[in-house]
Protein backbone atom coordinates (compact mmCIF):
# COMPACT_ATOMS: atom_id res chain seq x y z
CA UNK A 1 0.00 0.00 0.00
CA UNK A 2 1.44 2.99 -0.58
CA UNK A 3 0.80 5.95 2.07
CA UNK A 4 0.20 9.93 1.31
CA UNK A 5 2.95 12.45 2.81
CA UNK A 6 1.50 15.86 3.40
CA UNK A 7 3.91 18.89 4.79
CA UNK A 8 2.63 22.62 5.38
CA UNK A 9 2.43 25.24 7.30
CA UNK A 10 1.20 28.75 7.42
CA UNK A 11 2.22 31.91 9.59
CA UNK A 12 -0.72 33.50 10.31
CA UNK A 13 -2.49 35.64 13.34
CA UNK A 14 -3.69 32.13 15.65
CA UNK A 15 -5.12 33.34 18.94
CA UNK A 16 -7.16 30.66 19.30
CA UNK A 17 -4.14 27.69 19.13
CA UNK A 18 -4.98 26.44 22.01
CA UNK A 19 -8.42 26.03 21.54
CA UNK A 20 -8.14 24.12 18.39
CA UNK A 21 -5.46 21.56 19.68
CA UNK A 22 -7.99 19.06 20.96
CA UNK A 23 -10.18 19.67 18.15
CA UNK A 24 -7.41 18.77 15.41
CA UNK A 25 -5.85 16.12 17.67
CA UNK A 26 -9.63 14.12 17.55
CA UNK A 27 -10.09 14.64 14.00
CA UNK A 28 -6.70 13.29 13.24
CA UNK A 29 -6.99 10.30 15.29
CA UNK A 30 -10.41 9.53 13.94
CA UNK A 31 -8.84 9.18 10.63
CA UNK A 32 -5.57 7.76 11.29
CA UNK A 33 -3.20 9.67 11.02
CA UNK A 34 0.45 10.13 12.21
CA UNK A 35 2.82 12.65 12.34
CA UNK A 36 3.56 16.08 14.35
CA UNK A 37 1.75 18.85 13.82
CA UNK A 38 2.79 22.75 16.08
CA UNK A 39 -0.02 24.93 16.93
CA UNK A 40 1.72 28.54 18.22
CA UNK A 41 0.14 32.12 17.69
CA UNK A 42 2.53 33.13 15.02
CA UNK A 43 0.63 30.13 13.14
CA UNK A 44 0.44 26.22 11.58
CA UNK A 45 3.61 24.14 10.84
CA UNK A 46 2.91 20.04 9.86
CA UNK A 47 3.93 16.97 8.04
CA UNK A 48 1.55 14.29 8.46
CA UNK A 49 0.95 11.04 6.46
CA UNK A 50 -1.57 8.48 5.84
CA UNK A 51 -4.22 6.81 3.32
CA UNK A 52 -4.56 8.91 0.54
CA UNK A 53 -8.54 10.04 1.42
CA UNK A 54 -7.82 10.24 5.01
CA UNK A 55 -4.92 13.12 4.16
CA UNK A 56 -7.27 14.78 1.87
CA UNK A 57 -10.36 14.54 4.99
CA UNK A 58 -7.56 16.87 7.35
CA UNK A 59 -6.93 19.09 4.71
CA UNK A 60 -9.69 19.86 3.63
CA UNK A 61 -10.47 20.06 7.84
CA UNK A 62 -8.02 22.53 8.17
CA UNK A 63 -8.55 24.58 4.84
CA UNK A 64 -12.38 25.25 6.01
CA UNK A 65 -10.93 27.66 8.19
CA UNK A 66 -11.08 30.54 6.27
CA UNK A 67 -7.53 31.62 7.82
CA UNK A 68 -6.28 28.43 6.05
CA UNK A 69 -7.94 28.78 3.08
CA UNK A 70 -4.46 29.23 0.78
CA UNK A 71 -2.44 26.57 2.84
CA UNK A 72 0.25 25.36 0.48
CA UNK A 73 0.37 21.13 0.66
CA UNK A 74 3.52 19.61 -0.28
CA UNK A 75 2.65 16.04 -1.12
CA UNK A 76 5.16 13.07 -1.42
CA UNK A 77 4.16 9.21 -0.84
CA UNK A 78 5.68 6.18 0.32
CA UNK A 79 5.44 2.23 1.35
CA UNK A 80 5.30 3.05 4.92
CA UNK A 81 4.04 5.44 7.24
CA UNK A 82 7.35 7.67 8.49
CA UNK A 83 5.56 8.25 11.70
CA UNK A 84 4.64 6.34 15.19
CA UNK A 85 2.01 8.61 16.44
CA UNK A 86 0.01 11.60 15.96
CA UNK A 87 1.81 14.74 17.75
CA UNK A 88 -0.32 18.07 18.06
CA UNK A 89 1.66 20.17 19.80
CA UNK A 90 2.13 24.10 21.52
CA UNK A 91 4.85 26.04 20.75
CA UNK A 92 6.37 29.67 21.17
CA UNK A 93 7.07 29.32 17.65
CA UNK A 94 6.42 26.91 14.49
CA UNK A 95 10.18 27.29 13.67
CA UNK A 96 12.31 28.25 16.41
CA UNK A 97 14.64 31.50 15.71
CA UNK A 98 14.93 33.06 19.30
CA UNK A 99 13.59 35.98 18.37
CA UNK A 100 9.97 37.37 19.70
CA UNK A 101 10.43 40.61 17.70
CA UNK A 102 10.68 39.12 14.15
CA UNK A 103 7.17 38.87 12.70
CA UNK A 104 6.44 36.92 9.63
CA UNK A 105 2.74 38.16 9.55
CA UNK A 106 4.33 41.81 9.22
CA UNK A 107 7.22 41.32 7.05
CA UNK A 108 8.68 39.10 4.78
CA UNK A 109 10.60 38.81 1.86
CA UNK A 110 9.76 38.14 -1.89
CA UNK A 111 8.52 34.71 -2.79
CA UNK A 112 10.27 32.99 -5.86
CA UNK A 113 8.61 30.09 -7.51
CA UNK A 114 10.69 26.94 -8.10
CA UNK A 115 10.53 27.37 -11.76
CA UNK A 116 12.06 31.41 -11.61
CA UNK A 117 14.06 29.63 -8.79
CA UNK A 118 16.83 28.92 -11.27
CA UNK A 119 17.31 32.34 -12.98
CA UNK A 120 17.85 34.16 -9.48
CA UNK A 121 20.29 31.66 -8.00
CA UNK A 122 22.13 32.15 -11.52
CA UNK A 123 22.07 35.62 -11.15
CA UNK A 124 25.89 36.41 -10.15
CA UNK A 125 24.80 39.62 -7.74
CA UNK A 126 22.52 37.22 -5.90
CA UNK A 127 24.04 35.58 -2.49
CA UNK A 128 22.46 32.34 -1.82
CA UNK A 129 22.08 31.24 1.58
CA UNK A 130 21.25 27.73 3.05
CA UNK A 131 19.15 28.39 5.99
CA UNK A 132 19.27 24.64 7.17
CA UNK A 133 21.55 22.86 9.81
CA UNK A 134 24.70 21.71 8.47
CA UNK A 135 24.22 18.16 9.01
CA UNK A 136 21.35 18.65 6.26
CA UNK A 137 23.65 21.02 3.90
CA UNK A 138 26.36 18.10 3.99
CA UNK A 139 24.00 16.19 1.78
CA UNK A 140 22.71 18.24 0.07
CA UNK A 141 22.12 21.80 -1.17
CA UNK A 142 22.29 24.29 -4.42
CA UNK A 143 25.06 24.62 -6.43
CA UNK A 144 26.76 27.83 -5.42
CA UNK A 145 25.08 28.32 -1.68
CA UNK A 146 26.61 29.54 1.06
CA UNK A 147 26.19 27.16 4.16
CA UNK A 148 26.30 28.86 7.57
CA UNK A 149 27.57 25.99 9.28
CA UNK A 150 24.77 25.84 12.00
CA UNK A 151 23.85 23.79 14.38
CA UNK A 152 20.30 24.88 15.03
CA UNK A 153 18.04 27.25 13.68
CA UNK A 154 18.72 29.64 16.54
CA UNK A 155 22.30 30.80 15.50
CA UNK A 156 21.58 31.62 12.24
CA UNK A 157 21.27 35.46 13.60
CA UNK A 158 24.58 35.23 14.71
CA UNK A 159 25.22 33.97 11.20
CA UNK A 160 23.73 37.50 10.04
CA UNK A 161 25.25 39.71 12.16
CA UNK A 162 28.94 38.25 11.62
CA UNK A 163 28.98 37.47 8.00
CA UNK A 164 25.99 39.83 6.23
CA UNK A 165 26.10 43.57 5.79
CA UNK A 166 23.25 45.27 4.05
CA UNK A 167 25.93 47.76 2.72
CA UNK A 168 27.71 45.01 1.12
CA UNK A 169 25.11 42.53 0.33
CA UNK A 170 22.11 43.93 -1.52
CA UNK A 171 20.50 40.78 -3.24
CA UNK A 172 19.91 37.70 -0.93
CA UNK A 173 18.27 34.93 -2.21
CA UNK A 174 17.31 32.29 0.88
CA UNK A 175 15.77 28.59 1.22
CA UNK A 176 15.31 25.44 3.12
CA UNK A 177 13.29 22.05 3.56
CA UNK A 178 9.57 22.92 2.96
CA UNK A 179 9.65 27.04 3.21
CA UNK A 180 9.11 28.10 6.85
CA UNK A 181 12.57 28.76 7.84
CA UNK A 182 13.65 30.79 5.15
CA UNK A 183 10.40 32.95 5.34
CA UNK A 184 10.80 33.84 9.08
CA UNK A 185 14.77 34.58 8.10
CA UNK A 186 13.59 36.47 5.25
CA UNK A 187 11.82 38.56 8.15
CA UNK A 188 14.99 38.82 9.84
CA UNK A 189 16.74 40.56 7.29
CA UNK A 190 14.19 43.09 6.51
CA UNK A 191 13.92 44.32 10.35
CA UNK A 192 18.02 44.37 10.30
CA UNK A 193 17.65 47.12 7.12
CA UNK A 194 18.24 44.49 4.13
CA UNK A 195 16.09 45.40 0.93
CA UNK A 196 16.47 42.86 -1.45
CA UNK A 197 15.76 39.64 0.09
CA UNK A 198 14.26 36.88 -1.34
CA UNK A 199 13.09 32.74 -0.56
CA UNK A 200 12.15 29.55 -2.57
CA UNK A 201 8.48 29.28 -2.28
CA UNK A 202 7.47 25.96 -1.47
CA UNK A 203 11.14 25.31 -0.45
CA UNK A 204 13.45 22.35 -2.02
CA UNK A 205 10.65 20.28 -1.24
CA UNK A 206 8.50 21.74 -4.04
CA UNK A 207 11.45 22.31 -6.08
CA UNK A 208 12.43 19.07 -6.35
CA UNK A 209 8.81 18.21 -7.14
CA UNK A 210 8.55 20.52 -9.56
CA UNK A 211 11.94 20.91 -11.70
CA UNK A 212 13.17 17.88 -14.31
CA UNK A 213 16.05 16.44 -12.63
CA UNK A 214 17.91 17.87 -16.19
CA UNK A 215 17.05 21.42 -15.18
CA UNK A 216 17.57 20.81 -11.39
CA UNK A 217 20.39 22.98 -10.03
CA UNK A 218 19.83 20.27 -7.03
CA UNK A 219 23.47 18.47 -5.82
CA UNK A 220 22.72 15.30 -3.45
CA UNK A 221 19.49 14.52 -1.16
CA UNK A 222 17.73 16.48 0.93
CA UNK A 223 16.88 15.80 4.50
CA UNK A 224 13.13 15.52 6.05
CA UNK A 225 12.18 14.65 9.56
CA UNK A 226 11.00 11.54 9.05
CA UNK A 227 11.75 8.06 9.27
CA UNK A 228 12.55 8.62 5.37
CA UNK A 229 15.76 10.32 6.23
CA UNK A 230 16.15 11.86 2.72
CA UNK A 231 14.27 12.53 -0.54
CA UNK A 232 15.65 13.70 -4.27
CA UNK A 233 14.31 14.18 -7.29
CA UNK A 234 10.18 14.20 -8.10
CA UNK A 235 10.41 13.36 -3.55
CA UNK A 236 11.75 9.73 -4.32
CA UNK A 237 12.88 8.47 -1.15
CA UNK A 238 16.35 8.96 -1.02
CA UNK A 239 19.21 6.33 0.12
CA UNK A 240 20.19 7.55 3.53
CA UNK A 241 19.52 5.61 6.68
CA UNK A 242 19.56 7.30 10.39
CA UNK A 243 22.30 6.27 13.05
CA UNK A 244 20.38 5.84 16.03
CA UNK A 245 23.00 7.14 17.98
CA UNK A 246 23.32 10.78 17.03
CA UNK A 247 19.97 11.26 14.50
CA UNK A 248 22.70 12.13 11.61
CA UNK A 249 21.59 11.17 7.93
CA UNK A 250 24.31 7.90 7.19
CA UNK A 251 25.39 6.90 4.09
CA UNK A 252 26.51 3.68 2.31
CA UNK A 253 29.84 4.96 2.87
CA UNK A 254 29.48 5.46 6.36
CA UNK A 255 28.38 2.09 6.68
CA UNK A 256 31.46 0.77 5.66
CA UNK A 257 33.83 2.85 7.98
CA UNK A 258 35.04 0.97 11.24
CA UNK A 259 33.07 3.57 13.41
CA UNK A 260 29.72 2.24 11.98
CA UNK A 261 27.71 -0.09 14.20
CA UNK A 262 23.85 -0.19 13.44
CA UNK A 263 21.93 1.39 15.98
CA UNK A 264 24.86 2.51 17.77
CA UNK A 265 27.08 4.60 16.22
CA UNK A 266 28.35 6.50 12.91
CA UNK A 267 31.72 8.18 11.84
CA UNK A 268 30.23 11.67 12.53
CA UNK A 269 29.51 10.46 16.79
CA UNK A 270 32.08 7.24 17.30
CA UNK A 271 34.25 10.11 18.91
CA UNK A 272 32.52 11.61 20.96
CA UNK A 273 30.17 8.32 22.65
CA UNK A 274 31.07 7.04 25.92
CA UNK A 275 31.49 3.60 27.03
CA UNK A 276 28.42 4.01 28.71
CA UNK A 277 26.15 5.30 26.35
CA UNK A 278 27.38 2.64 23.38
CA UNK A 279 26.29 0.03 26.08
CA UNK A 280 23.09 1.61 26.46
CA UNK A 281 23.04 1.63 22.40
CA UNK A 282 23.52 -1.75 22.21
CA UNK A 283 20.83 -2.92 24.94
CA UNK A 284 18.22 -0.55 22.75
CA UNK A 285 19.40 -2.17 19.92
CA UNK A 286 19.14 -5.82 21.07
CA UNK A 287 15.69 -5.13 22.55
CA UNK A 288 14.76 -3.67 19.16
CA UNK A 289 15.81 -6.81 17.14
CA UNK A 290 14.33 -8.95 19.91
CA UNK A 291 10.76 -7.29 19.94
CA UNK A 292 10.73 -7.63 15.62
CA UNK A 293 11.71 -11.20 16.25
CA UNK A 294 9.03 -11.90 18.43
CA UNK A 295 6.54 -9.83 16.42
CA UNK A 296 6.66 -12.29 14.03
CA UNK A 297 6.01 -15.55 16.04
Amino acid sequence: MTYTIASFYKFFPFPDCTDKQPLLFECCHNYHIKGTILLSLEGINGTIAGSSDNIQAIINYLVADKRLADLDVKYSTAFKIPFEKIKIRLKQEIVTLGKPDINPNKQVGTYVTPEEWNDLINDEETIVIDTRNSYEVDIGTFKGAINPKTQSFREFPDYVKENLDPQKHKKIAMFCTGGIRCEKATSLLLNQGFDEVYHLKGGILKYLEKIPKKESLWEGECFVFDERVAVKDQLETGSYQMCLGCGYPVSEMDKVSEKYEEGVSCPHCYDSLTPKKITKQREKQRQLRQKNYHKYD
